[in-house]
């Protein structure tokens, strides 16, 4: 802020006293050397440009992010990574859409009733699907289809469903 005030034409001293800061305290800032830090973080932003360049300007953070740790072997975190794009105004074509569920709207996917998990203990079916070429024919037999019962055990196997005739 100092320097913009004295590049407009206001004396150091003025504006040291305005801001609260003592006049050896601005030179030393002023005249101190690069941080390490700061040296690391202006070689980042570098190697993030090339990246980026090198992406025809299509990846974001994420995939920045992993052509520095995978493909160039530097240990960087995400975070840091995205704050310096977004400091550098670097930034990635967006990603796909989300799909958006309005609420109260039946849709496909709501008129399929798929069960994938048991109701019960026990509770398997296995089914055995044989394809016969040769003839053209398809059958679906249960070849493993066991009822429990309450005591958790089984009732034996339930009789298996007549194939039906395809031809």
């Amino acid at each position: 802020m100092i320097d913009v005030l004295v590049a407009a034409g206001h004396p150091v001293l003025t504006c040291c006293r305005i801001l609260g800061v003592s006049k050896p305290g601005y030179y030393r800032y002023k005249h101190r050397p690069t941080s390490p830090t700061q040296m690391r973080r202006e070689w980042l932003t570098g190697l993030i440009r090339e990246v980026h360049t090198a992406s025809r300007g299509t990846y974001g953070y994420r995939r920045v992010h992993a052509e520095l740790t995978m493909g160039m072997n530097v240990k960087v975190s995400e975070h840091l990574v995205g704050n310096l794009m977004s400091l550098e105004g670097i930034y990635g074509l967006p990603g796909p859409t989300r799909i958006k569920r309005l609420r109260g709207v039946v849709t496909a996917d709501d008129l399929v009733n798929r069960k994938f998990h048991r109701m019960k203990p026990n509770e398997l079916w296995v089914t055995d699907v044989r394809v016969n070429i040769a003839r053209g024919r398809a059958g679906c037999t249960a070849a493993a289809c066991w009822t429990p019962s309450a005591a958790r055990s089984s009732a034996g196997p339930s009789t298996p469903a007549p194939t039906p005739d395809w031809s």
